[in-house]
């Protein structure tokens, strides 16, 4: 039991039958007993490992208690679980699972780090540290991918995207972006698909001043990663799509130059509306007479005064029709150099981007990516760097969880399924042994789950 000051047990005296007395008096327990299956997870692949070895020690060795790898460890794996913030290591210092995970002794193991330890751990990372550990969570993805897929892909998707992480505080570079309006850093969020598979896998997620465009380190980020898979992956066509934020001169020139497939969006603009009005008048009879929306595919070359050539552009020229209002022209405009059919370019390969919200939602709604609250900025980035480092952890698990009944599970879900499992550790001098609930409702899952990632039936 904890040094808690309040009282551990109540007296539930108004419930039928029998008075209900609930205490918490239970040794050697933890409600992460699942969080097994995370460490499995890493053990495929090996990202504890890659991201603490970017991290130099200047700490006097003599008064280390706790190791970078350890530190490391600890946030990441307890982020996975849903304690984003340094705040919680007071609740877990001693939870016996958790010391587990960190690979101490369950039951008599050193208590974890302190929050004063893990804040004066997160503020005195560097930029170089970061470079290379954002280095290293791409390099990790892909290899754990090309090992999956025994190197072979015929195709793999590039996805960025933007999105907002509002700020409350004095925190260097967060500034105020007037698309959003409000003060906020710019996060970039990077996705990679291969063939036609559901997920989409992070890859990067790069903290940015709250008053950069769109496209402020993409290039960058687009040269490195692609170098990166076509070392991978003998032969793969590589495809970057984008939204309208990243339609620039210096992206289209670095993609034909990259030699890769792309749609990005473009927003609208006089000459191209002019290019789709002939198809909005056939959307509008269209939808005049069906009394519904109705869209009609076409295509133009287009040729920007910034832009150093003419590109092909895919007019979606849409008539919106709701109860009760006005017909509204909603003309939508895609740049692409691929050759298949407009409509199939639009709907069958841009529109296929939209899961992307999806993972977002979950870095932000399950893992609360955005919790960036230091001063610093590189402290917030590594905060943002270990919290992707456990959504990596937990996309693996997913993976793992293909032929279940969570296979597209939300990480919430799968936290709360897999992860949130009540346990009794058990130690004697051979083994660890623990005792989870018999009645655990997904617990064929996680026994298959669990095989998937190497452990054997008993």
């Amino acid at each position: 039991m904890g040094n808690d000051t309040t009282t551990q047990g109540v007296l539930f005296k108004s419930l039928p039958g029998k008075p209900v007395v609930a205490k918490f008096d239970q040794a050697h327990s933890s409600s992460d007993g699942g969080a097994l299956l995370l460490k499995a997870c890493d053990a495929k692949l090996g990202l504890i490992e890659a991201l603490s070895s970017c991290l130099r020690d200047e700490r006097c060795a003599s008064k280390v208690t706790h190791s970078l790898r350890e530190l490391v460890e600890q946030r990441v794996y307890g982020m996975a679980c849903g304690y984003e913030d340094c705040n919680d290591s007071a609740r877990l210092s001693a939870d016996p699972v958790h010391r587990l995970l960190l690979n101490r002794d369950p039951l008599e193991g050193e208590r974890l780090a302190s929050q004063p330890t893990l804040s004066r751990f997160e503020n005195a990372v560097d930029g170089r540290s970061l470079m290379r550990m954002g280095n290293a969570l791409a390099e990790r993805v892909i290899a754990r991918h090309r090992k999956r897929l025994r190197g072979k892909a015929r195709r793999i998707t590039i996805d960025l995207d933007p999105t907002d992480d509002p700020t409350y505080g004095q925190q260097q570079l967060t500034l105020f972006n007037g698309h959003y309006g409000h003060w906020c850093y710019l996060p970039i969020a990077c996705f990679l698909q291969f063939d036609q598979e559901p997920d989409q896998y992070l890859f990067a997620y790069v903290l940015r001043g709250g008053d950069v465009s769109a496209t402020e380190g993409a290039v960058a980020i687009l040269r490195r990663v692609i170098k990166r898979l076509r070392r991978a992956f003998a032969g793969v066509r590589i495809r970057v799509r984008l939204d309208g934020a990243f339609a620039t001169p210096e992206v289209f020139e670095f993609l034909d130059d990259a030699r890769v497939e792309y749609v990005v969006a473009m927003a609208k603009n006089p000459v191209l509306k002019a290019y789709a009005e002939p198809w909005l008048r056939q959307a509008r009879r269209l939808s005049r007479r069906s009394k519904q929306s109705e869209r009609v595919y076409a295509e133009c070359r287009y040729e920007a005064r910034s832009w150093d050539d003419e590109r092909r552009v895919i007019i979606k020229a849409q008539v919106v029709r709701q109860a009760d209002r006005q017909a509204k022209d909603n003309p939508r405009f895609v740049v692409t150099n691929l050759s298949t059919s407009p409509q199939h370019v639009y709907e069958r390969v841009y529109c296929q981007r939209a899961p992307i919200e999806n993972r977002i939602k979950e870095l932000l709604y399950g893992l609360h990516i955005d919790r960036t609250s230091c001063t610093r900025f590189f402290a917030n980035q590594f905060r943002v760097m270990l919290t992707a480092a456990a959504y990596v952890l937990l996309q693996e698990l997913r993976l793992g969880a293909q032929r279940t009944s969570l296979a597209n599970a939300q990480v919430s879900t799968l936290r709360e399924r897999l992860l949130k499992l009540a346990v009794w550790i058990e130690r004697s001098t051979r083994r660890i042994v623990f005792h989870l609930p018999d009645s655990a409702p997904w617990r064929s899952d996680w026994c298959r789950i669990a095989r998937t990632l190497g452990a054997v039936p008993t």
